[in-house]
């Protein structure tokens, strides 16, 4: 996002509070490729196809393996005054690649930034964005997003980068983390940027579940399961007791501003990313779940 909080807030009030009609270009179910390692910077995507971290720019420009999203324009001269979906590349501690930044890329980035040019008033860039904390524009973009944060590790040089970010007022969003495990590697990160903070749970009356969308009910009933899993067996968490509960937390400054609104034990970017690929996945997870928390979390945190 090319302007400031101020500019966005003219085109942020959304104007069409119904349910996603349809999924776009729906598709069977695919086959999940064999992903590589976390050498870098060439890393695959889930479709197979090669991304260079060093040199990506947008979602728009990585080849799409869910679905075919539509792409749009918006008025001339005002390009940049829009919303732009910023994700993070970081590396992780361990594992494949498919354990970090690129999970879910490009289609979630993709989808999400369509449904919001789509349903509300909103202007959208319609490519995303991908950059490193240490990108020289990161300040140009007031919300960020990272996916799978459980194998996150931040190097010396990020770490007083994302301080600094986030107390000017910057926004991080976390999703797709599973597990007492990854909850912990991830908050061990995060205290390296501001160990002064600590985690609350957000009550489901508090108003990022009602601002856009009314969600009224359990929070539970938010949590969005990765697609493979829930075709397998039909449940929304992993199988063990430490997976079963959907959590959002966040780091609330002085001023009561969320920093940071993590998503633990839920998969909301695959509700993006698999809209197309099976129809009951599509009803009952994307569109009642994922893109209305979603639209609710970034209109929230845009205007608080």
């Amino acid at each position: 996002m090319k302007t400031r909080r101020s500019i966005f807030l003219l085109g942020a009030i959304p104007v069409l509070l119904v349910g996603i009609c349809a999924a776009q270009n729906w598709r069977g179910p695919g086959s999940r490729r064999s992903w590589g390692n976390n050498s870098g910077p060439i890393l695959q995507t889930e479709g197979g196809d090669l991304v260079n971290e060093d040199t990506v720019r947008t979602a728009r420009e990585t080849v799409q393996h869910s679905t075919t999203t539509p792409d749009w324009t918006n008025a001339p001269g005002f390009e940049k005054d829009v919303f732009t979906f910023a994700r993070v590349i970081y590396k992780i501690n361990r594992g494949p690649s498919w354990l970090g930044w690129i999970n879910d890329y490009p289609d979630s980035d993709l989808n999400l930034s369509f449904r919001l040019q789509q349903l509300t008033s909103m202007k959208v860039d319609p490519n995303g964005r991908v950059l490193r904390l240490t990108s020289p524009d990161l300040f140009d973009y007031p919300f960020i997003f990272m996916a799978q944060p459980g194998h996150m590790e931040l190097t010396d040089e990020e770490v007083p980068i994302l301080r600094k970010y986030l107390r000017a007022g910057g926004v991080l969003m976390v999703d797709d983390f599973w597990g007492d495990r990854e909850w912990e590697d991830f908050e061990n990160e995060m205290k390296r940027v501001l160990p002064e903070r600590s985690w609350v749970e957000l009550p489901m009356d508090h108003p990022i579940f009602h601002c856009v969308f009314d969600l009224k009910n359990d929070k539970n009933k938010l949590q969005v399961p990765t697609i493979h899993f829930w075709q397998r067996g039909g449940i929304t968490y992993r199988g063990s007791e430490d997976t079963r509960d959907f959590h959002v937390r966040a780091w609330l400054d002085d001023r009561q501003r969320i920093m940071v609104i993590a998503l633990h034990n839920t998969d909301t970017g695959d509700g993006w990313e698999r809209e197309g690929e099976n129809i009951d996945y599509f009803h009952t997870f994307s569109e009642t779940r994922a893109y209305p928390l979603a639209i609710n979390v970034i209109f929230y945190v845009m205007t608080h």
